[in-house]
């Protein structure tokens, strides 16, 4: 039994690959967001090296805070964009901006240009990347069909950010030993250009959003985003933990300066070995996590990886030793791909898709602020308690929350476990069996259960209809003028005709046995269902061939049609 369940495992783990490769929309969009994040950490070690030359660890730090402060207050406040109209098109904006703004920075420092004009471009690249991860993050579950598939992209995606984090640092580290930091910036604005150029025309069936053409008010929809988070308390436990994750995250582009330079000795190459490091455990963590995807422990492993995110630090400061840093500094990049599967999954899987990107905005604010604290925090706690003092005390900030907050997220996973369980009931259900996931899963919440006793019936044929049943347990059985015409059972839907043609109840519907319902409101029912042109087409075959069974005197017109340009794209865009 074990070497089954093992089998198992490893057939899972490369089923998470190969779903994604062979989903065209999700294999171009990781390509983009490798492109995306290699240029980001290449970025980042060219620019720690020139904050420090102008001003050692303490420029390092200040720079960091000043690159994040705008993106904070920015990210939450154009992440509404990705809310209205197509994700990808944000994607491909943030990308070139980052890349002109790379490249620009590129000439200064060959040209031998003011510092402060690198600073300046520094801050619109990070401004564009706190935006790209949202719209990103909340592209992928319209380009998945199950929490099993989100779950599988997180894991890729996250392992194309180790990747990156491996890259990166190590593209930066090689061509400072042969070139200067202009040679890295301008390689990372390629980057960011391919990452553009691999979303330019993606077709995809996007839920119906606002177009993107209204006038926005940025700021009143930035709030419904902050309002999603702070009333839900799964989301605030999310993002509270990976602020804390973003604080070490921002101590730690210090710390791989000073602890290179001042502590082992290593060098300005040293810089780019170190991160390199947290890369190659980054990639290993992430092939490891490819065996949790479906495994229902997200919440745990998430406090894993935000406990792996400081400890290491800990140690680095007891044992001071090149390869012991090497090691230790690898685990960090261990927790790192544990909370790109789990966190960024629960985020999805636990806030609308309506107002997703805007919580994912959230999220980037929270983590561009504290990222930039982290390095103040850092630099300011090296000089006061010198650099192992200030290793060991931030370092034990994530592993404590995270032993805090564990019961808390074995919850989350008990509140998911229980809507996967719906969403698995709506996928029985031919005209449910297309939508993507956020739909469906925007359904499965508002599944209401109904009880019916044996003999009694759920509705009588003429009655105004309101509500479309789902059977989870139990069998009924369809009467139309008084005769049986089907049975149905566990994963077998009915009530439709009657909302999608305005009409009364067609048939009588009545218990076999004890029924389990679970029920959709009309109104529900019919945003999402008449939203897609692949499930209203599903609902009007299944309305004509019920029809043709239940009643045939019944007029034969069909359902509403789906509206010629559907709600989610603008009437220039290319059919879904």
């Amino acid at each position: 039994m074990g070497d089954g369940r093992r089998r198992g495992r490893l057939h899972d783990a490369v089923a998470a690959f190969t779903s994604n490769w062979r989903n065209p929309n999700l294999r171009r969009a990781q390509l983009s967001f490798l492109g995306a994040w290699t240029a980001e950490w290449a970025f980042t070690v060219g620019l720690g090296i020139v904050a420090y030359r102008d001003g050692g660890a303490a420029a390092v730090g200040l720079v960091g805070l000043l690159r994040m402060l705008p993106s904070a207050i920015l990210a939450p406040l154009l992440s509404p964009l990705a809310d209205r109209g197509r994700r990808e098109r944000v994607l491909v904006l943030v990308s070139v901006v980052r890349g002109v703004a790379t490249a620009g920075a590129a000439v200064v420092i060959a040209a031998s240009g003011p510092t402060s004009v690198v600073y300046v471009l520094a801050v619109l690249s990070t401004i564009a990347a706190t935006l790209y991860r949202p719209a990103h993050s909340a592209l992928l579950p319209s380009l998945c069909s199950t929490g099993h598939e989100l779950a599988s992209a997180n894991m890729v995606r996250g392992l194309l950010d180790s990747a990156a984090t491996l890259v990166g640092p190590l593209i930066a580290a090689v061509l400072l030993g042969f070139t200067g930091v202009d040679v890295v910036f301008a390689v990372a604005a390629c980057a960011s250009f391919l990452a553009a150029a691999l979303l330019v025309g993606m077709r995809y069936d996007a839920p119906p959003r606002p177009s993107a053409t209204g006038r926005p008010n940025l700021v009143a929809e930035a709030v419904e985003g902050v309002r999603a988070v702070a009333q839900h308390r799964g989301l605030l436990l999310i993002l509270g933990l990976a602020a804390a994750q973003a604080l070490t995250r921002g101590a730690l582009t210090v710390f791989s300066v000073v602890v290179a330079i001042e502590l082992l000795g290593t060098g300005e190459p040293g810089v780019g070995a170190l991160m390199a490091a947290v890369g190659v455990g980054a990639v290993l963590g992430s092939l490891g996590a490819s065996f949790l995807v479906g495994t229902g422990r997200l919440g745990a492993w998430f406090a894993v990886g935000v406990g792996l995110w400081g400890l290491p630090l800990t140690l680095v400061g007891l044992v001071p030793q090149q390869s012991a840093a090497l090691v230790m500094l690898s685990f960090i990049g261990v927790g790192n791909a544990l909370i790109d599967v789990a966190g960024f999954t629960l985020i999805a899987r636990l806030a609308p898709d309506e107002v997703l990107a805007r919580v994912f905005g959230v999220l980037e604010s929270l983590v561009a602020v504290f990222t930039g604290i982290g390095a103040v925090v850092a630099a300011v706690a090296s000089d006061l308690l010198g650099v192992q003092g200030a290793l060991i005390s931030i370092g034990l900030l994530c592993p404590v929350l995270a032993v805090m907050c564990w019961r808390r997220l074995r919850r989350l996973d008990r509140s998911v476990g229980v809507l996967d369980a719906d969403v698995a009931l709506l996928r029985r259900v031919p005209m449910f069996r297309t939508l993507p996931l956020p739909s469906i899963e925007q359904l499965a919440r508002s599944l209401e259960p109904v009880s019916v006793e044996a003999g009694t019936a759920v509705f009588e044929q003429g009655e105004v209809g309101d509500r479309y049943y789902v059977v989870e347990a139990g069998e009924a059985e369809v009467l139309g003028d008084g005769r049986v015409v089907a049975t149905l059972g566990s994963g077998e839907g009915f009530g439709e005709i009657a909302l999608l043609r305005s009409t009364r109840r067609t048939a009588s519907v009545r218990a076999c046995t004890a029924l389990d319902l679970r029920a959709l409101r009309s109104e529900r029912f019919l945003a999402v269902v008449l939203g897609y042109t692949a499930s209203a087409r599903e609902a009007a075959e299944a309305v004509d061939g019920r029809l043709h069974r239940y009643a045939p005197d019944a007029p034969s017109d069909g359902p509403p049609s789906p509206p010629p340009v559907p709600p989610n794209r603008a009437p220039d865009e290319p059919p879904n």
